[in-house]
């Protein structure tokens, strides 16, 4: 493993050449510069430019709603199938940049090649999901109450959405929302975290390429707390669907119940993996390694909290440290497997998170320093005798850091598990089937996985959590359509008399 340090080098002069990268926003299908700009440096190199893109203001935003406006009224009269042919027009588009924004994305937020062509080939198959329900966009017909009645359901388009999205995974959260919010017939203002605008300028120009209509999808560039601000606080935004902290979502909701406008949070996670003693205790250790370091443990499904049955602490800490002691930390443009955080303020919490740990007696078994070498590099770290009220297990961290905490019973796993304020993904390793039903039962999270880490997740299910990890909306799968549609009711009434529901017929 790569020795740990301060850095003691000092970073070359930033260097800006004709050749810098110039990020544009895309409003009415045009493509435009701003005002100003800010500059999106590489994790992997901490003077490594990778473009300069817009510092978008309320201008902008307010220019990008109006496109999306003016646009609404004929992508909403499209038919759903017309519309679903622009999507699997993007997936084929999608599959032939996959290689080359795959190795931008490294550049960009840090995650290993392998782990960005994942992220890539999560959004291809969504497009290829999604368009199919382009013709599935099912109502319900159901019986009325009073003779020569016919009653229905359908789904109509919200209007236009802002959607303001994360850097952990650029092109595939995106994917979650933007394909099912235009298949659905609303317009669209996105706004990519401000750590991964290059990401977000790729997926646009895939659209654009697809030949979506001008001013369906609009992209704003800038910093969360000026355009994203201006986005959410904008009259002429039916719905924000919005995927970040806790606290930040706290802030959007506030804004959007102010305004009666309907918002979907995707939030935080603090999450458990329960390892019984009769679990397969290699395949355990393996997938944790994975669950708690892989993106550096920069996802919202990120396993932070490994909880083990006493009987098998030490066998199964022997193996996790084996297999943590052996992962390849450094520059994922050069192939290694575990990257950097993706900027300084990130890099910052999660030492200051790492001292807090030390601080309240946890006992540090691995890791816990700044990787010797240019760039936001973590090593993976290991805290041991960690209790359930430590900061370290109640708070997300979002970084390479795990908290192992001992439990004698079932019962007291579950317990600890459901002891905090958040509520994504959960697991239990175990070979009895009565213990992994209860704790599908029992685990307060909107994912449970058997036998497998806490991360990763499939396009045709469900994704969303319960307590502070979100407001009960689930992403991916026909469940997104809720958030992007609503439903109207039909009644058509050929009796040619004046019928009345709810009136005492008897």
């Amino acid at each position: 493993m790569t020795m740990i340090a301060t850095p003691t080098t000092t970073p070359e002069p930033l260097v800006i050449t004709e050749q810098t990268f110039l990020g544009q926003n895309f409003i009415a299908g045009e493509w435009q510069v701003a005002d100003t700009t800010f500059d999106n440096m590489s994790p992997n190199h901490t003077n490594k430019l990778v473009g300069r893109f817009p510092n978008s203001t309320a201008k902008d935003v307010d220019a990008a709603v109006r496109a999306a406006v003016d646009a609404y009224p004929a992508w909403k009269k499209t038919p759903a199938p017309e519309r679903a042919k622009v999507l699997y027009r993007l997936a084929l588009i999608l599959e032939g940049m996959k290689e080359d924004m795959a190795r931008e994305m490294t550049l960009e937020m840090g995650k290993s090649l392998e782990e960005a062509r994942g992220d890539i080939q999560e959004a291809i198959d969504m497009a290829y999901y999604v368009a199919a329900e382009g013709r599935r966009l099912f109502g319900q017909t159901t019986p009325s109450e009073l003779p020569n009645k016919w009653a229905m359901t359908l789904r109509q388009p919200v209007g236009v959405c802002g959607l303001i999205t994360p850097w952990n995974f650029p092109i595939a959260v995106p994917s979650w929302k933007l394909l099912p919010c235009i298949l659905a017939g609303n317009t669209v203002v996105f706004k990519p975290a401000e750590d991964a605008p290059l990401m977000g300028q790729r997926f646009v120009e895939a659209f654009d390429q697809a030949g979506l209509p001008k001013g369906v999808l609009n992209l704003v560039q800038g910093i969360g707390n000026q355009a994203g601000k201006a986005l959410v606080e904008h009259k002429d935004v039916r719905l924000i669907s919005f995927t970040g902290s806790s606290e930040t979502g706290a802030q959007v909701a506030k804004t959007c119940g102010e305004q009666l406008k309907r918002v979907a949070l995707e939030m935080g996670g603090k999450n458990a993996c329960i390892v019984m003693e009769d679990a397969d205790i290699a395949l355990a250790a393996k997938g944790l390694a994975w669950g708690a370091f892989g993106t550096s443990g920069q996802r919202c499904t990120a396993t932070s909290r490994l909880l083990v049955q006493s009987s098998v602490k030490d066998a199964l800490l022997d193996k996790l440290l084996e297999h943590t002691h052996a992962l390849d930390v450094g520059d994922t443009n050069e192939g290694a497997a575990i990257g950097p955080l993706v900027n300084q303020a990130q890099l910052d919490k999660v030492l200051r998170y790492i001292e807090i740990g030390k601080n309240e007696g946890a006992r540090l078994r691995c890791g816990g320093e700044r990787v010797n070498r240019e760039g936001f590099f973590v090593s993976p770290t290991i805290f041991d005798n960690v209790t359930p009220s430590m900061r370290i297990a109640q708070e997300e961290i979002f970084g390479p850091v795990l908290s192992v905490i001992e439990f004698d019973t079932f019962e007291e796993a579950i317990e600890i598990a459901n002891g905090v304020e958040y509520g994504l993904s959960s697991a239990i390793f175990t070979n009895s089937m009565s213990q992994a039903f209860r704790a599908i039962n029992e685990l307060e999270a909107g994912i449970t996985y058997v036998n497998a880490p806490s991360i990763g997740a499939e396009v045709h299910l469900p994704f969303g959590g319960v307590k502070k990890t979100g407001n009960g909306h689930r992403e991916a799968a026909e469940t997104a359509l809720d958030i992007f549609t609503e439903w109207k009711t039909v009644y058509i009434d050929y009796s040619g008399e004046l019928q009345r529901a709810q009136i005492d017929n008897y």
